[in-house]
This record gives structure tokens, C-alpha cells and sequence, in this order.
């Protein structure tokens, strides 16, 4: 079995290269990424030797590198290539435009011209977010049913590419499966997120920022548990369906940068407490209170419920930047 991963040089897409690898014996991982500043160099090394895993770096909004991918006839893409940073896109929004709508439709245009000669039991997972639903009050949770109402301009790009995604499964039948995941967290993420920011200022004693008072909710989910439910729905998804991925683990942002404070306080005690570096800062534009996930359907259907608690997720993300440091060294010159 050839899975082909784009976006495999990223967070997500690197762990679930790797859950990928550890899933079945006989599957070889293509991972295809542009290498942007996201992208680690220093994550794909550590496959070096492994003879289930090529590399292609390529831009998934060309589409002579895009028919290269699918000429290598993958059983199926999981499409994870994307800019992801809301105050990127607040920013500077036509990047997250040129890569989340024009390289999704790019992707789907080459796969349909390509279906005949891939294999019969070919499909394309489509991993959307859920910040495409907009924003929640204090009750309720997002399924699939819910509207889209985005509100930033990453959550906009992904919403159209959605649309693009739903439009070629119906006018071309092709076979698509989208999810939409909560917030991520976990090891190889870039430090421009909240939780490896917050280890990193906190571990060089500068200030961690916190937007306004820190009560914006999210619903966090450990990586390895995404790139499991990935690997479910890729297997077992129904066609032309859609999945909500969480692990109804809503937090507010000042209480995981606390929780993540005190795991630092226990193992670098030297610069305990480290909460004092809390710094609440200006709130980003727009900035949406809250978001949940109704993983229902995924338990339900597949029978998968994640299994990382946000505690252990938390402490297990938290020792290994503290003991990989080489690893954000090597990150910060790749990229530099």
C-alpha cells in the first residue's frame, strides 16, 4: 500500500507519517511538502534509512510536481498542506489563499484528470479545521451539520477549499473524505503555536504573551491521537462523508499555559515558577471565544475515541522540548 502525505514535512503531517510507518508493515509513505518555514528538515532526517519512506519536495499549488506526486499512483492522499496561522493570515492573507484554495483545487484537478490511472480503491482525505464553523458561545459543540461561518482569513481559505472539495466529489464523483479537526498540540510542532511558544519564552525566561485575559476556549487534542483518527477514517470512512476529530478536552488558554508552566517547574527547576513570565497582551482581531468538537459520528462509525488525556498529552509534549533541543536548533537553521 503507497499513501501519499501532503504537508508531510509539517506538525500534523510528520506524526502522521511516522503513525503511518507504524500502522502496517507493507505501506510506503510519500511525503510531499514545499518546505516553507513550517516545514522541518530537522523532523525528516530522522527517517533517513528508512526504506518505506520517500520524500518529494514540491508545491502542492503547482501542478506538473502535483502529477509527478500521483504518478507514483498512491491508494490514497491525505491532504494536510496548508498555512495554518491565524495571525499569519492576519497579516498577510494572500499566502494562505495561494496554499489552502489554489493548491486544493490544484490537487483536485490533477487527481481527476489522473482517476483512471490510479488504483479502484483510490480516495482523498481532505483535513479541514474546525475554525471553518466560526465561533461558539459558552454552550454547545460543532458538528458535522454545523454552518460555516469563518471569521479569520485562514478559517475563510479553508472554508473554500471545503466547498472545492464537496463541489468535485459531486460534480465529478470524486472519492473525497473531509474531517475537521480541533486544535492540535503535541511534539514537532512549530513554535509559533501557543503551546511550544509558551515552553520556549518560558524556558529562556522572556514573557509568554497571552491574548487579553486568556478565556478563550479551545479543544485540544493530542497530535499522535489526530494521525490515529486519520489512519481510522482512511481505512474505514465512508465516501463522500465528513469527520469531526476531537478529545473533549476544552481548556481556556491561560489554564494550559499554567498547566505547562508547572510541568516546566518539575522538570527544569531551576527556572520555576515560570508561570511569573505570563504576559497578557493586546487581543488579536476578530479573535473567536471558543471552539468544540461533537467527535460523535468518529465513535459511532469507527469506533475510535482518542485515548491521550489532556494531562498526559500535556506532559508528554512539554519533556520531549525539553529534551529535544537539538531538534529546535536544527528547526531554527533549516529554516532561517
Amino acid at each position: 500500500m503507497r499513501v501519499a502525505v501532503t504537508g508531510g514535512a509539517g506538525f500534523i503531517g510528520f506524526n502522521l507519517v511516522r503513525q503511518l510507518l507504524a500502522w502496517r508493515d507493507d505501506v510506503e509513505v510519500v511525503a510531499f511538502d514545499k518546505l516553507t518555514y513550517a516545514g522541518s528538515r530537522a523532523s525528516l532526517a530522522e527517517l533517513d534509512g528508512e526504506r518505506r519512506f520517500i520524500f518529494m519536495n514540491g508545491d502542492v499549488s503547482d501542478a506538473n510536481a502535483v502529477s509527478a506526486l500521483l504518478a507514483r499512483s498512491p491508494d490514497a492522499v491525505l491532504h494536510l498542506a496548508a498555512e495554518t496561522h491565524v495571525d499569519r493570515s492576519i497579516a498577510a492573507p494572500a499566502p494562505f489563499v495561494q496554499s489552502n484554495v489554489v493548491g486544493t483545487a490544484v490537487l483536485l484537478e490533477e487527481t481527476r484528470k489522473a482517476r483512471a490511472r490510479l488504483p479502484a480503491e483510490f480516495r482523498l482525505v481532505h483535513v479541514s479545521t474546525d475554525e471553518v464553523f466560526g465561533a461558539l458561545g459558552a454552550e454547545g459543540r460543532f458538528d458535522e451539520g454545523s454552518p460555516y461561518r469563518p471569521n479569520s482569513p485562514y478559517a475563510a481559505s479553508k472554508a473554500g477549499a471545503d466547498h472545492l472539495v464537496d463541489a468535485y466529489r459531486h460534480t465529478y464523483d470524486l472519492p473525497v473524505v473531509v474531517t475537521h479537526a480541533s486544535n492540535n498540540y503535541g511534539p514537532y510542532q512549530h513554535p509559533e503555536k501557543l503551546i511550544p511558544l509558551a515552553i520556549a519564552r518560558a524556558r529562556a525566561g522572556k514573557p509568554i504573551p497571552v491574548y487579553a485575559g486568556g478565556e478563550n476556549v479551545r479543544d485540544w487534542m493530542f497530535v499522535e491521537d489526530h494521525a490515529r483518527a486519520l489512519i481510522a477514517i482512511l481505512e474505514r470512512g465512508a465516501i463522500g462523508e465528513r469527520y469531526l476529530v476531537g478529545a473533549r478536552a476544552e481548556r481556556r488558554n491561560l489554564d494550559v499555559v499554567r498547566a505547562l508552566c508547572a510541568e516546566l517547574d518539575a522538570l527544569v527547576p531551576d527556572g520555576a515558577p515560570h508561570a511569573r513570565h505570563i504576559a497578557f497582551v493586546a487581543d488579536r482581531p476578530g479573535h473567536d471565544f471558543r471552539y468544540a468538537v461533537d467527535p460523535g459520528k468518529l465513535e459511532r462509525d469507527l469506533g475510535f475515541r482518542a485515548s491521550v488525556g489532556f494531562e498526559e498529552g500535556l506532559a508528554r509534549t512539554v519533556r520531549w522540548y525539553v529534551e529535544n533541543d537539538a531538534w529546535l536548533a536544527a528547526w531554527s537553521q533549516s529554516t532561517s
